[in-house]
């Protein structure tokens, strides 16, 4: 199964509820970084780049609440920095769980294993590990060893008390597709409740600004990386809507929408894009409202645009097109696939 059919069908609902009121934008998966710091400087990102003041800062629990409530969605990532340093992610957790949000709580899984006793399995909690590649690439791309072996525990752990568990990949330039096509190999044999992936994003603040992918390249690459998929090879379980598979493929030709994935932390509701450092609002209507979404996106001549492809921007474009009457046959076919 792709995306599990309970989240389906909520989100699904929740965008026909909000075309029918009128409203031309709106969210589907909150961002919510309760923190910066995190316990690994991977080179891909530059989270920890952030002053030291604001680094030792956290979110309360009632601060992540209340950004889950003002904007609405039925689907919050938290990502970080590493939330399992929080020392109160497992009442944010237990907070959204009541709210029934969909939550992905993305960690690098360092801690994931000694934390599980913190929560409690439920179909509304995923933990999103991220792993890059086999343990001598994973490895490298965090830029410690005994990260992987550290990882894959931690999943097996998780698994068996009953968590769901997905795993959070990102695919660089110069990225081998035989390599990549073995380690998904390697991922479904762990059972876990599906594998996400996503082109690398050019992140300003990332220490490695030498390995993004340009958009040609990009399809071009998971266009080698998914054929064995597409062709039905390879029984890959992708925790995505097949129609963000297909555009990352080059089979389709969407448009970002970049109001689809807000990001909240610390310093309040950021600017768009969640991937260019443009300040942040106070609050969600003012994210809203007083953005000029004219300048985001492929179409607008940003040139900071052209080449994106990342999930935050094109996943809820799929999500959208997914409800039209001639994709709801491939959609509807993945949850049951």
């Amino acid at each position: 199964m792709a995306v599990q059919l309970k989240q389906a069908l909520v989100v699904g609902s929740y965008i026909i509820k909000q075309r029918l009121i009128g409203r031309k934008r709106f969210p589907l998966v909150l961002m919510l970084e309760p923190l910066f710091r995190c316990n690994l400087a991977c080179s891909g990102c530059g989270k920890i780049q952030h002053p030291p003041e604001i680094l030792v800062r956290n979110l309360t629990p009632e601060e992540c609440f209340a950004a889950v409530e003002e904007c609405g969605v039925p689907v919050v990532s938290i990502p970080g920095g590493e939330p399992l340093l929080h020392p109160q992610i497992d009442e944010i957790v237990r907070g959204l769980v009541q709210r029934k949000k969909f939550i992905y709580l993305c960690t690098n899984a360092i801690l994931l294993e000694k934390s599980l006793d913190k929560f409690e399995p439920s179909p509304y909690l995923t933990f999103s590990v991220h792993l890059d590649g086999l343990r001598e690439h994973h490895d490298k791309c965090v830029d410690r060893q005994g990260v992987f072996d550290k990882a894959i525990s931690a999943i097996k752990a998780a698994k068996a008390k009953g968590f769901r568990v997905t795993t959070n990949t990102t695919i660089f330039e110069g990225s081998n597709p035989q390599e990549m096509q073995e380690f998904f190999d390697y991922l479904v044999t762990l059972g876990l409740d599906g594998m996400m992936i996503s082109p690398g994003y050019s992140y300003e603040w990332a220490p490695d600004q030498d390995h993004f992918l340009k958009r040609e390249q990009t399809k071009a690459l998971f266009h080698q990386i998914l054929e064995p998929w597409k062709s039905g090879k390879k029984p890959w379980n992708f925790n995505h809507n097949p129609l963000f598979l297909d555009f990352l493929m080059g089979e389709k030709d969407y448009e970002c929408t970049p109001w689809g994935s807000p990001s909240y932390s610390v310093l309040g509701w950021q600017k768009p894009c969640y991937l260019l450092n443009e300040g942040h609002y106070k609050t969600f209507k003012e994210l809203m409202e007083a953005t000029n979404w004219d300048n985001y996106g492929r179409q607008s001549g940003n040139p900071q645009c052209a080449d994106c492809m990342v999930h935050c921007g094109y996943e809820p474009t799929a999500a959208v097109e997914a409800l039209k009457p001639e994709n709801m046959g491939r959609a509807v076919s993945s949850l049951f696939a």
